[in-house]
């Protein structure tokens, strides 16, 4: 027990309190709860997440949060970036991190990075995704960036392309070379179509490849310097993504002939409406073009990696090589397709009526010719088509969940014959 009176122990306590203070205030101030390990999507539709299903209403770029706004309504809408909760960046098993932002956008292009979508022809009405970005940092720590730019730019978009090589197969099957008064047209462009298969030069030439690559670097320049600003403790790793192609190298036997009928000579229709039906209405001879097509976004996407990295030596910057990642689970490539295809059909509606139209049997020419034109009035109703479903998008996720873990500058995704996802 203190002695002494009252009184002097009245005055100890004062001393205590006075020291205390004094301690208090030269202590350091105390930090506020770290932000959350956040790891955040950007680009276009194959890391969006289109033809997966589960959209997110989407902030426009007044800030007003856009739902389904119905079928009819423009293309430019913000939901129709098509953010799905089923996207690689939702489902990835990614150790560390405890918040997720799909920033990217269906359709986006490189010029989309550092200038609002709405901009350029075409575009939807989001802000720049770089600017996204900046208001994302403000709330989360953003350790893990997903970026897949590539196969959409000012030389050729991908949904254009798959609208060609679709519509000129369906044009020469439905109709014969007499029947000129009938003008089948690209159900993206509008423009009247041939009816050979595609070629290497229809899906993209050496020179629209090499202005893409330049877009697409000086774009991701972009953002490697916002993160740089804007990631307060400067450790974050960019995984750099390529493409899949929905479609196989060849497809399986009972794809190939119909009725007799082959696609190499006039009309055959059966033909046509089997392979739409399975998902893959396009000529046998474009699958060999569709596929360097697909190495040659490939080698884009490695080719912008590698000059980032040798510009930004101490950047954590890894190529995400996904070309193989439905090897076998492609459309038309087994029996059974589109049900056991990792990318969703070709699909289009008879007017936006919200239903697709699931085989062609029911129809003749016009009417052939009046559902195709529906995807050019209304894009948003056939935009899901040839891209990764929902269980393609979980293969993708073990693809990122692999580039996260092995922190190298390149990896490469395989699916075996066993169906497992191999992460090299």
């Amino acid at each position: 027990m203190l002695g002494g009176s009252a009184r002097d122990r009245s005055a100890l306590a004062g001393v205590l309190l006075l020291a205390t203070g004094a301690l208090a205030a030269l202590a350091p101030p105390a930090q506020a709860d770290p932000l959350p390990p956040t790891a955040v999507a950007m680009g276009d539709s194959f890391i969006s997440g289109e033809g997966a299903g589960g959209y997110q209403p989407v902030t426009d770029q007044s800030g007003v949060a856009q739902g389904f706004p119905g079928w009819s309504a423009a293309n430019s809408n913000a939901y129709f970036c098509h953010r799905s909760v089923n996207a690689s960046i939702q489902v990835a098993d990614l150790p560390g991190i405890t918040r997720r932002v799909n920033l990217a956008c269906s359709g986006a292009q490189p010029a989309d990075m550092a200038a609002a979508s709405s901009a350029r022809p075409a575009g939807r009405t989001v802000a720049a995704q770089i600017v996204q970005l900046r208001t994302v940092a403000q709330t989360g720590d953003i350790d893990l960036v997903l970026l897949g730019l590539g196969s959409n730019n000012s030389q050729f978009t991908f949904g254009g392309v798959a609208a060609e090589c679709a519509g000129r197969f369906v044009a020469d099957g439905y109709t014969g070379w007499w029947e000129v008064w009938i003008h089948f047209v690209n159900w993206v462009t509008g423009e009247e179509l041939n009816e050979r298969a595609c070629s290497d030069a229809d899906f993209a030439t050496a020179a629209q490849l090499g202005a893409a690559r330049a877009e697409t670097t000086a774009a991701v320049r972009q953002v490697l310097d916002v993160l740089d600003e804007v990631d307060a403790d400067g450790d974050h790793r960019v995984v750099l993504q390529d493409y899949t192609n929905p479609l196989p190298p060849a497809y399986a036997e009972q794809y190939r002939t119909e009725d007799g009928r082959t696609d190499t000579r006039d009309k055959y229709r059966a033909l046509v409406d089997e392979r739409y039906a399975a998902g893959c209405p396009a000529d046998i001879d474009s699958l060999a073009p569709a596929q360097r097509f697909s190495q040659n976004l490939g080698t884009l996407v490695a080719g912008v990696a590698s000059t980032i990295q040798a510009e930004r030596p101490t950047a954590k910057i890894t190529y995400l090589n996904v070309q193989r990642a439905f090897d076998g689970a492609r459309l038309c490539e087994q029996p059974g397709s589109p049900g056991n295809a990792l990318a969703t059909p070709l699909r289009v509606m008879d007017g936006p009526s919200g239903v697709h139209v699931q085989s062609f049997t029911p129809y003749d020419k016009l009417d052939i010719k009046r559902v195709t034109d529906t995807c050019q009035s209304y894009y948003q109703t056939c935009q899901e088509s040839w891209h990764p479903n929902a269980a393609g998008q979980r293969a993708l996720g073990t693809c990122l969940r692999g580039a996260w873990l092995a922190g190298t500058r390149s990896v490469t995704c395989v699916r075996g014959t066993s169906g497992a996802i191999m992460v090299q």
